[in-house]
């Protein structure tokens, strides 16, 4: 593209599809367009705004652009807003609708299809476009797709977008890998510190209220108790694993939100190996941080509920020993002393935040407008951010009911014990309302009768599903602020708005002021923050959990208003000194190593000029080399034609990573929809590939059974391929396999029967896809490629003993196959013929002869199902008493 073109998409002002640019937007467009390369921006400064100008650019017909590894609210947000069109599930259709050219939204494994059936026009491609980059090698899809691209195309361009610094740290050279795959030699690093970031964001900003809240006494000693606790799980799990590198498994970053997420690229390779009192440590630290986090986000009730569940003997004795510990005693009192007071009354005490949030709604906002003078409190936005679902629930239900209420139905919800309340819940009752009758007497105790009230409540709605799957919430004041005075503190200012169904910013008329409740990502987006802030345009944020991605986001939405709009106040609500003051730094200084280290790298890194793709010496170089030795027994050396290897793959095991490393190997792939098989590497050898978690479905619902009796039957070479996911220890042992139908050695045994029963199936187990592309290399060699219209026309259809396992229940299938007087000739006569196995038992002798067509047989079954077993005083009696056990369990079944 000309300079003069891009110089017009960042400059006019006449196209309304096309969003403005902040100053550093402008330069990272400017660079990206200039030339192919990674962009690594801040969590926050989000690049949509870079992105849609691009989408801008290219969606004329005349280009062909496609984008891959999309969320799904990313994918649903661009097309509505260009208009772009969706790609049918038909092929042909596809391949017709690529000829029309434009921007498509595509997903990577339809794509690596089409472009190995030749459906994409790949020469015509006019560039790819790479969301969310720094996933980019744990699918290999998308780099599969870029090779493919590539290979074909030289001119093209390929442009990543990441906006996940912290990812590129984990592993070695990891930016460097990445960037391989992505066939870029730039890197564009665009942190918050940034110069040019700095003074773009400074030209307009939010007027900032910082509100450091002090948490209860009793909390602040919970938190003493619980890091006390923590410490100890993690100087006991380093000191019993001194050999593992534990470096980043310390008590700052356990209160961290991506805490699981070091654990697991910690140890989860090395997880076999570890004790079991290693695994309770883990275990307890998740625990402990998960206690930690709700005593600062949760109301009083609700963490006494949570910490009683781990004051049980059950507990006990699966922890590591930390409810022993004088902390945990401390720690429980303490919990309990939260809810009720020293006479074991239900007197729990507020959030802390409760009442600031309170008092900024119903007293100092209602001010500020009336200071201003320039605009009315009944058209004022306010916008109240949380961390999740259960917050924005919990601050839904204390605005509407009250401190008191609300805490009350909590307890209820919870199942907490409430003998007597204070006194301040004994009027109560008047704001619940009451289902009684007049004929019945009114109750004295007033806690029972508030009791039955709340569990109306409760039995009216829904709130445990509510609570966990809305995500943001609409309010109005209940009455003008003016008035507040006059009524009760304990009664409720705000209301819910009814006339709003699918929170449809943009159509709410409201003559209230109107509070918004929302969590930073709703169910994932990272769009919905900043839609919202967009739709609602919010004269008032308060920011009740702290989150460095939607201040930013906040920041930018500053920068870009109008000069005739007013300045945005930001209310900033966080509990001094405490664990959430500390995650929000650790997150902070966690970005600001990521992108440290990345300066760092780029600084040094090395980056070959062959890695754009656009020369053949890439492919050249990563392609395994031939051997080309001469054998001399072929009439004198002859030479020999030799083909490209081929691998015939079915269509759905693109959903793996295997297909890619076979391509990259140098092997090409036929993608077929087969019946029989996964992949067929000769005309001999056929593969059924399994995970873990598919090998123990297939073993237990019969399928694998009738695969494997359908590949010995077509291929004189079939192999059970059970693979491993490369992230997880190669072994079948321990806890790895987690289901509740098969353990460990049922699997083993399972396997030994089907090798008895198929003896030319080969068992090959492969620790990662890795390995298994290098085995189908080497079995490769030297042997014919596979004929892709037989592999087709072989036919999956089942014989009579494959049906049986698909028609009935395999486990009575397999008990009844036991039972005395049943053989392969009559089980399927007595599973045609007969209902159920309570059905079997009823019948009459005669009546299974009838079935069983055989006299004797059937009195052996007979025989078995009702004739009691005798004690062994002769011969006759001795085949009964062997299977006495046998005869009970009938019985009892009867």
């Amino acid at each position: 593209m000309s300079n003069n073109e891009t110089k017009v998409a960042v400059d006019s002002n006449k196209t309304e599809v096309k969003s403005p640019l902040l100053q550093f937007e402008k330069q990272i467009f400017s660079d990206v367009q200039e030339k192919d390369g990674l962009l690594i921006m801040a969590k926050g400064i989000n690049y949509n705004r870079i992105l849609e100008n691009i989408i801008w650019i290219y969606k004329d017909p005349g280009n062909l652009v496609l984008v891959l590894n999309s969320s799904d609210e990313e994918e649903k947000y661009f097309t509505t807003k260009f208009k772009l069109t969706s790609l049918a599930s038909n092929g042909a259709e596809r391949a017709r609708t690529y000829l029309e050219g434009g921007v498509f939204f595509v997903s990577t494994r339809i794509l690596v299809v089409d472009l190995l059936k030749n459906r994409v026009p790949v020469t015509h491609i006019t560039g790819i476009i790479v969301l969310r980059a720094h996933t980019v090698l744990e699918s290999c899809q998308e780099a599969f797709v870029l090779r493919l691209y590539r290979q074909k195309n030289k001119t093209g361009f390929i442009k990543a977008f990441s906006n996940s610094p912290i990812s590129f740290t984990f592993g070695y050279h990891q930016v460097e890998k990445v960037m391989r795959a992505l066939f870029v030699t730039e890197l564009y690093l665009w942190p918050r510190f940034h110069g040019v970031i700095i003074n773009s964001l400074k030209s307009r900003q939010a007027e900032v209220v910082e509100l450091q809240i002090p948490l209860t006494t009793k909390a602040i000693h919970i938190q003493m108790c619980l890091l006390d606790i923590m410490n100890y799980t993690v100087k006991q799990l380093k000191s019993i694993n001194r050999t593992l590198d534990m470096q980043e498994i310390t008590t700052e970053n356990c209160i961290t939100k991506k805490f699981h997420k070091i654990l697991q690229s910690q140890l989860d390779c090395v997880w076999h190996q570890l004790s079991n009192r290693t695994k309770e440590y883990i275990q307890d630290l998740k625990v402990l941080r998960s206690m930690i986090v709700n005593l600062i986000h949760d109301d009083p009730v609700s963490f006494y509920a949570l910490v009683s569940k781990y004051r049980t003997p059950e507990y006990a004795k699966v922890n590591s020993g930390w409810i022993l510990l004088d902390s945990a005693e401390q720690l429980f009192g303490l919990a309990r002393g939260r809810v009720y007071n020293s006479k074991n009354e239900f007197d729990p005490e507020f959030c802390p935040k409760w009442k600031y949030l309170s008092e900024l709604l119903l007293e100092e906002i209602p001010q500020e407008v009336k200071k201003k003078g320039n605009g009315a409190v009944h058209s004022t936005k306010v916008l109240i951010l949380c961390q999740d679902n259960k917050t924005c629930s919990q601050l839904n239900s204390y605005l509407i009911m009250g401190a008191n209420k609300y805490l009350f139905y909590t307890a209820f919800r919870r199942d907490l014990t409430i003998n007597a309340v204070s006194s301040k819940y004994k009027t109560l009752k008047k704001s619940v309302p009451v289902n009684t009758e007049k004929d019945k007497g009114v109750q004295s105790n007033n806690t029972q009768e508030l009791t039955d009230n709340v569990k109306n409540e409760i039995e009216d709605e829904d709130f445990m599903a509510e609570e966990l799957s809305k995500s943001n919430y609409i309010l109005t004041l209940s009455q003008l602020p003016v008035e507040i005075e006059k009524n009760s503190s304990n009664e409720s200012m705000f209301e819910p708005l009814s006339q709003l169904d699918d929170l449809n910013i943009t159509q709410i008329e409201s003559e209230k002021p109107l509070i918004c409740i929302q969590t930073f990502k709703q169910n994932g987006n990272n769009f919905s923050l900043e839609l919202t802030l967009e739709s609602l345009r919010p004269e008032y944020i308060i920011l009740y959990h702290s989150d460095m991605s939607a201040v930013r986001q906040i920041e930018l939405f500053e920068s870009r208003k109008k000069v005739e709009e007013p300045r945005s106040k930001v209310y900033f609500l966080i509990h001094d000194k405490t664990v959430e003051e500390q995650a929000y730094l650790t997150s902070l200084k966690r970005e600001k190593q990521a992108f440290e280290l990345l300066i760092e790298t780029k600084s040094v890194m090395v980056v070959p000029s062959y890695q754009d793709g656009k020369t053949d010496e890439y492919f050249n170089r990563n392609i395994e080399e031939e051997d080309n030795t001469v054998d001399t027994r072929k009439a004198g050396g002859q030479n020999i034609n030799k083909e490209n290897p081929l691998v015939i793959v079915d269509m759905r095991e693109f959903r793996s990573d295997l297909p890619a490393l076979l391509h990259k190997k140098g092997i090409n792939i036929e993608p077929v929809t087969i019946t029989i098989g996964d992949y067929i590497l000769t005309p001999d050898i056929c593969v059924e590939r399994k995970s873990i978690s598919d090998l123990i479905g297939s073993l237990n619902s019969g399928r694998l059974y009738t695969q494997c009796t359908q590949m010995c039957r077509n291929y004189s070479r079939p192999i059970l391929l059970i693979e491993f996911d490369q992230n997880k220890p190669f072994n079948l042992q321990g806890n790895l396999v987690v289901s509740t139908d098969l353990s460990g050695a049922d699997i083993r045994q399972k396997l030994q029967l089907l090798t008895i029963h198929f003896p030319r199936l080969k068992l090959v187990w492969s620790p990662s896809p890795y390995a298994t592309a290098e085995l189908f290399y080497e079995l490769k060699q030297g042997r014919k490629n596979p004929n892709v219209d037989e592999a087709i026309s072989l036919s999956g259809e089942n014989t009579a003993d494959d049906m049986s396992y698909e028609r009935y229940n395999i486990l009575v299938h397999d008990f009844v196959q036991k039972l005395p007087g049943v053989t392969s000739k009559n089980i399927s006569r007595i599973m045609n013929r007969g209902q159920s196995l309570d059905h079997l038992i009823s019948l009459t002798k005669e009546q299974l002869t009838d079935i069983l067509e055989n006299r004797g047989e059937a009195e052996i079954l007979h025989s078995i199902l009702h004739v009691k077993p005798k004690p062994d005083t002769s011969k006759e009696d001795k085949p009964f008493g062997k299977k006495k056990f046998t005869g009970k369990l009938f019985k009892s079944i009867k």
